[in-house]
């Protein structure tokens, strides 16, 4: 099957199914807390609940690098079923459990199993795409993430329909079963499988891979431009629908839905474009790609100034839209750019560190804009970020200048 000509699409669509399920399993223990704490009392403590929001998060960043070595060596069918298996196993036995520490447990398992994924992923469409068609690949492939965040949503609905147990037990057989479809459709590329006495001998050597990557320098203009957009990225994910009920006077359960729903679609948006731009313009130009992640996060600027100092539902609305679309942009953009200066044997690796500075930017901007909120200057922070994102823009236009369309 992978010998024929729509196979890198059906890759595509099958490993869409997967980013769905690992955003949306993620996402539903948040919606779900009034639910579970009644069963749970723990969670009725704010304190606990941050607890096992963060330890998600942590372990995801710091696995990330880790996870981006294991793709680089091993079988990424195998370890994309196997990842898929276990974290949909990790919410089945949600459903069961009435402890917090087991549930803390089963949080950070799920941490691990997550973060193997995204590396894995991203360099086998990259492998199967040429540069004709990749930036579209992986941007439709984010825009399972973005559908995977906004149906994660709606666990409180599905739970007060039936119970939180109920809820995590569906979805947790859902990805089960589609781990075991993966095993029968999805092929690693034709003759990349490692020979074991090779395994062994990188294996010695694994961490000292992990510098591999920044032997290019336009790595490390890489990494500065993936981690402070990512400030304005978590910013929206974890603040967003607070800066909409602020600003617009809106209750929470309107300004949720009109937050979620206004970036998930605009940024879905935003790749296609950005996919069918950037694949069209690298023929044209070595910086093609380049130029498209720049008029990205050119979008970003007046967005972020709008949502931070904007004070009526269209200016708002308008500004998140046009952060979807610029955001979605960036997103799709980001693994073909490693393609560009990353060789293909530490392609995963690098993007694992990539993930690493992200969510760690993530994880700070989120607690300094919990500060500001409380002397109520949220609208502020976020126009600030733009002037971040201006400087990163800069040093990307000026200095990131890729030899290769696909590096040797």
């Amino acid at each position: 099957m992978r010998e024929k000509k729509y196979y890198p699409w059906l890759v595509v669509a099958l490993l869409w199914g997967v980013a769905l399920l690992n955003y949306m399993d993620r996402q539903m223990l948040s919606t779900m807390k009034e639910a579970m704490q009644v069963d749970i009392v723990e969670l009725q403590s704010a304190t606990n609940f941050g607890r096992l929001m963060a330890i998600f998060l942590w372990i995801y960043a710091f696995m990330s690098p880790v996870a981006g070595m294991v793709a680089d060596r091993f079988n990424r069918k195998w370890l994309i079923v196997c990842s898929l298996f276990v974290w949909s196993g990790v919410t089945y036995l949600m459903g069961i459990v009435s402890d917090f520490n087991l549930l803390y447990l089963l949080r950070a398992v799920m941490g691990v199993s997550e973060a193997l994924y995204i590396p894995a992923a991203l360099a086998l469409i990259a492998d199967y795409h040429s540069d004709r068609t990749r930036s579209l690949a992986i941007g439709i492939h984010m825009t399972g993430l973005y559908t995977g965040q906004a149906i994660g949503g709606f666990g409180a609905t599905v739970a007060e329909a039936t119970s939180w147990q109920t809820t995590f037990h569906y979805f947790g057989l859902v990805g089960i079963a589609y781990a075991i479809l993966l095993i029968f459709f999805l092929y690693e590329i034709k003759n990349r499988n490692v020979e074991t006495t090779e395994v062994v001998k990188s294996a010695e050597f694994r961490f000292g891979n992990l510098l591999k990557p920044f032997a290019n320098f336009s790595f490390f203009i890489l990494l500065l431009y993936f981690a402070i957009p990512s400030l304005p990225g978590w910013a929206t994910k974890n603040w967003l629908p607070t800066l909409y009920a602020e600003n617009l006077n809106l209750p929470m359960a309107e300004a949720g839905p009109i937050a979620t729903i206004t970036i998930a679609v605009s940024s879905f948006v935003g790749v296609i474009i950005g996919g069918i731009l950037s694949d069209w313009w690298i023929h044209r130009n070595i910086r093609g790609r380049i130029y498209v992640g720049v008029i990205g996060l050119g979008l970003l600027i007046p967005a972020l100034i709008l949502l931070g100092l904007g004070t009526n539902l269209v200016a708002i609305v308008g500004a998140g839209v046009l952060f979807g679309i610029g955001y979605g942009m960036f997103d799709a953009n980001n693994m073909p750019i490693v393609v560009q200066i990353v060789s293909k044997k530490y392609r995963s690796t690098a993007y694992g560190i990539l993930n690493l500075a992200g969510i760690i930017a993530g994880a700070m901007i989120t607690q300094i804009l919990g500060h500001w909120k409380e002397n109520d200057s949220l609208g502020l922070g976020f126009a600030y970020l733009a002037v971040a994102v201006g400087v990163v823009l800069l040093i990307q236009l000026f200095f990131m200048k890729p030899k290769y369309r696909d590096m040797p």
